[in-house]
């Protein structure tokens, strides 16, 4: 039983990133940095943006590494 609902996450987490909800769509079009100025008072070091590899949102291609 363990191993079917690893199986199912791991398969509803592949749909997700093929067909992410319009609202991540929204979120990713406006870019880590920009998102995070929204974010509350005192949750500014939630995310380091300096952090990770550098990714951009392509429509119809998805998550896509940047150049810089």
């Amino acid at each position: 039983m363990r191993h079917e609902l690893k199986r199912r996450q791991r398969q509803e987490l592949l749909r997700s990133l093929q067909e992410p909800h319009p609202d991540s769509i929204i979120s990713a079009e406006l870019g880590l940095e920009t998102w995070s100025q929204g974010l509350p008072a005192g949750d500014h070091n939630l995310l380091d943006p300096s952090a990770g590899v550098p990714l951009h949102w392509v429509r119809e291609k998805g998550w896509q590494e940047s150049d810089a």
